[in-house]
């Protein structure tokens, strides 16, 4: 999934912002357990990246209320 920018996210409609951040979460979670048992992360910098990105979204959402 690619990572959205602030202005990309302001063009979209509230549902497609939640759908995209359940995703992104869903991903995280994929990541961190494969660390948690015992792997490694294929790319560390996209967990940092994924979690930025929920942060945005959640900030976007919160200005439109």
């Amino acid at each position: 999934m690619a990572i959205l920018r602030a202005d990309d996210m302001r063009d979209m409609e509230d549902s497609e912002l939640h759908e995209k951040m359940n995703d992104l979460q869903k991903e995280l979670v994929e990541e961190r357990g494969q660390i948690a048992v015992g792997g490694f992360a294929e790319n560390p910098g996209r967990i940092s990246e994924m979690r930025k990105t929920i942060a945005r979204i959640q900030t976007v959402l919160n200005e439109r209320n």
